[in-house]
């Protein structure tokens, strides 16, 4: 399972990295980015809980 963001629309709000640290972070230039290959499985359900919190809706987990 992997994530994804569609940098372009973050707003840099933070709530991805608060929700699932293991997978989400801000980056250097202020915005989200995803740091992990995949989404480890112990924390699946979080990073689905971002996704489905983030308010501009650019965060995207794919199953492989």
């Amino acid at each position: 399972m992997k994530a994804w963001i569609d940098r372009d629309g973050c707003i840099s709000c933070g709530l991805c990295e608060s929700t699932c640290p293991e997978v989400f972070r801000m980056a250097d230039d202020g915005l989200a980015e995803v740091y992990v290959d995949e989404i480890p499985e112990d924390s699946e359900e979080m990073a689905y809980e971002a996704a489905e919190g983030c308010p501009v809706s650019v965060i995207h987990i794919e199953n492989e």
